[in-house]
């Protein structure tokens, strides 16, 4: 079946499924009278999508399926579109750094190549209401001192 839009005299238009491309017209949904093929309407605008960032896609063997051949070329086709499309447009990247920690106290803000690690340690630890944020550093290399 293929659909076609459909104009009659009186004005009226409408879709309908024909068996083939050289099946007679329908009559008007509306009036009943005959009709003629009209050119369908063309929705351009508001539909570009930038697709999953790189957060978004899977990062382990679990979520990308276990490796299933379908879930991998799915994964792939998604992957080199968005390189594609950061390559264009350098702002979409974000930030590309390697992550060196991402769990525990770094869940919530990964720790990534290049950051001051002393100053990433105590703002997770403040994140994270830890007893062990509330002292300085000379503080607490004076108490492990005293230890």
């Amino acid at each position: 079946m293929i659909l076609y839009d459909f104009r009659c005299r009186d004005g009226h238009r409408f879709e309908a499924a024909v068996e083939s491309m050289t099946s007679e017209n329908p009559p008007c949904a509306v009036c009943g009278e005959t009709t003629s093929r009209a050119f369908s309407r063309v929705n351009i605008g508001n539909s570009a999508d930038a697709g999953p960032t790189r957060e978004e896609m899977p990062h382990s063997w679990e979520s990308i399926g276990r490796g299933h051949p379908d879930a991998v070329r799915h994964w792939r086709k998604k992957i080199e579109k968005r390189e594609k499309l950061e390559e264009r447009y350098p702002e979409l990247a974000g930030d590309r750094r390697p992550v060196l920690a991402h769990e525990g106290i770094f869940a919530g803000s990964p720790l990534r190549a290049g950051d001051d690690v002393a100053a990433s340690v105590d703002a997770a630890l403040k994140r994270s209401g830890s007893p062990e944020s509330n002292g300085t550093d000379e503080e607490s290399s004076s108490a492990k001192g005293r230890g």
